[in-house]
């Protein structure tokens, strides 16, 4: 009988559980597909890219600006920040840039966000980065053609935890000040690190007993913004659905009403981000209410 590591979780059943690939498996040939997407938007949309946001080299985002908010006429809508997932160890804010068309479509700029990643940087240091990102947005917001009242963020998986993470109530880590935005949507993420730290994944995070506690965001609520998107697809592991719903409960708890919980049927870990701000879909509608675009 397999010994019991998290719960009544054996080693192999709680690895599995924080293997969202368990459920997808064409998962590799959708992140090719963001992929490719990204660089041919690279290529023909107007982007300023590797922008320091941040004093080491890893600390850069690529800015694509919605019609009217570049050059000499700038607008004043929304700016949208994008924190890419990955388990804190993979992918890039290059490949990461598949929502920027559907984003500026709709009348707001986007930003994908590039942060270190484990085993080289802690997860301090990554929480540290995306709060200096997001900090960094709001600051220059207005030169970036929208207002710092009109700053977003979306994140999915480790990008979710680390954006939830950053907008805690904890103290500031690495000399970070504590971003505040106008409303996130947070995709199959994680707000509880006890389980992370007890299954393979840790094996590159590195995560010890202070560090759960530290940037465990269901830990240091509320979150520094006033609206909530929590979505995940209803294709995911046990684990992802429980950390999205106990999530959303705390939120609740603490008093931030303004929550949406949404699960969006036909999607799984990695094929919902796809839809941000896509119209017609149940995500891309929420996050473009929420932005006043809907």
């Amino acid at each position: 009988m397999p010994v019991p590591v998290y719960g009544t979780f054996s080693q192999e059943a709680l690895d599995r559980e924080y293997s969202p690939s368990s459920l997808s498996p064409g998962f590799r040939d959708v992140l090719r597909r963001q992929a490719r997407y990204s660089a041919r938007l690279r290529s023909v949309l107007p982007c300023e890219t590797d922008v320091a946001y941040g004093p080491d080299p890893c600390e850069r985002l690529d800015f694509f600006p919605a019609p009217g908010a570049a050059g000499g006429s700038r607008g004043r809508g929304p700016v949208h920040v994008f924190v890419h997932g990955g388990h804190w160890q993979e992918s890039s804010k290059e490949e990461s840039a598949y929502a920027a068309l559907a984003v500026t479509r709709a009348g707001a700029s986007f930003v994908a966000v590039g942060y270190g990643l484990a085993p080289v940087f802690s997860m301090e240091q990554m929480v540290a980065q995306v709060a200096r990102a997001l900090c960094w947005v709001r600051e220059h917001a207005r030169e970036l053609g929208s207002r710092p009242d009109a700053v977003y963020a979306s994140g999915s998986s480790a990008g979710a935890h680390l954006i939830a993470a950053a907008l805690s109530s904890a103290p500031a880590v690495s000399g970070a000040q504590r971003p505040e935005v106008a409303g996130v949507c947070l995709m199959s993420g994680v707000y509880d690190l006890r389980p992370v730290r007890l299954s393979y994944v840790n094996r590159a995070v590195g995560l010890d007993d202070a560090a759960v506690l530290a940037h465990s965001p269901v830990e240091h609520l509320p979150l520094r913004t006033p609206r909530v998107i929590l979505a995940r697809g209803d294709r995911e592991t046990g684990e992802y659905a429980r950390q999205h719903q106990e999530f959303a409960d705390a939120l609740k708890r603490c008093g931030r009403r303004r929550v949406r919980n949404l699960v969006v049927a036909g999607r799984d870990h990695f094929a919902l981000p796809g839809d941000l701000c896509v119209p017609g879909t149940a995500l891309g509608a929420a996050v473009l209410a929420q932005m006043g675009l809907g």
